[in-house]
């Protein structure tokens, strides 16, 4: 096939350099401007964009996907089908019915489950056992259309949001190209969502991370592991930013208040939740790199009583 690639961030570039080197034909890329990032405000081209270039493949960055300038440019690239990974726009119905196979999009979650921004973080922080992705033949409604072919991914017992991303990066790449021979030969049956059995995974934001004490440690610990890498679970140690990379949850609890340490060795230490104790064994203090807990405490004093707060 003939091939219209959109998409923006890293979770799409698996799927785009499966795409390049199949025996499908990228016709053009269509991703987000280019951004200025850090503090010197350099512009920084999205991941989609870089890939797309050192495969010498053209590159449109409209700043709104539904201006006509961007539909009419499209209509003219002679293509089957438009694939979609997280490209960050809503795309209007123009360009969803303007080539033979429309638009396919590949969804990081097993839908109807986790429509949204941010499937694959909310999984993890929900306790699921299990993820994948679909693809979905696009309608005009937010991850909506109808499901066409799904893979499941396991969830490990310290899966991380970092971890689940690669894994379903990789699973997305190879599923899209399974989704495309099947629509050619026919053999793809368009199935109905139906409602979804979960809340909508809405985008994350910095104060999500914020870790609530009076919530119980196995929700605490799952945050932990969602958030990781961004935009990570933290707390507040004697007024400085205190991020929590890694942790283990207990059942036991102590009698203390949540948010209080209630047990301080050489080489940890543990805070009460609501429910449970909260074993840290990975953290990073601000202005202060990443390390493990037993480095941490060679420079640094904790004592049975202290309070992470807010």
């Amino acid at each position: 096939m003939k091939v219209i690639f959109m998409g923006t961030p890293d979770f799409a570039v698996g799927t785009l350099k499966s795409l390049i080197a199949s025996r499908h034909e990228v016709m053009a890329v269509v991703t987000q401007p280019d951004k200025p990032k850090g503090r010197g405000k350099a512009v920084q081209f999205p991941p989609v964009k870089e890939a797309a270039l050192e495969a010498g493949i053209p590159v449109i960055q409209p700043r709104r996907v539904r201006d006509q300038e961007t539909v009419e440019a499209l209509e003219k690239i002679p293509a089957d089908v438009i694939v979609v990974v997280a490209f960050g726009q809503i795309i209007p119905k123009e360009i969803l019915t303007m080539k033979p196979y429309g638009c396919i999009n590949v969804h990081a979650s097993l839908l109807p489950k986790y429509r949204g921004a941010a499937p694959i973080q909310w999984a993890v922080i929900d306790g699921e056992k299990e993820s994948g992705v679909t693809t979905m033949q696009m309608d005009e409604g937010l991850d909506t259309g109808d499901m066409l072919l799904k893979a499941v991914v396991p969830l490990e017992e310290q899966e991380t949001g970092g971890s689940l991303f690669d894994k379903l990066s990789d699973t997305g790449a190879a599923l899209l190209l399974e989704t495309l021979e099947g629509l050619e030969k026919g053999t793809i049956i368009p199935q109905k969502q139906g409602e979804s059995p979960t809340a909508y995974a809405k985008m994350l934001r910095k104060d999500m991370g914020l870790i609530d004490w009076t919530k119980s440690a196995v929700e605490i610990e799952r945050l932990v592991r969602g958030l990781n890498p961004w935009p990570s679970a933290y707390t507040h140690l004697n007024g400085k930013t205190l991020k929590i990379w890694q942790a283990k949850a207990g059942k036991e609890n102590s009698g203390r208040e949540p948010g209080e340490i209630v047990q301080a060795a050489k080489n940890s230490f543990a805070v009460q939740t609501g429910d449970g104790i909260l074993e840290v064994t990975e953290l990073q203090l601000e202005g202060k790199k990443r390390m493990e807990t037993e480095a941490f405490l060679r420079g640094y004093q904790i004592e049975e009583g202290m309070k992470l707060c807010c």
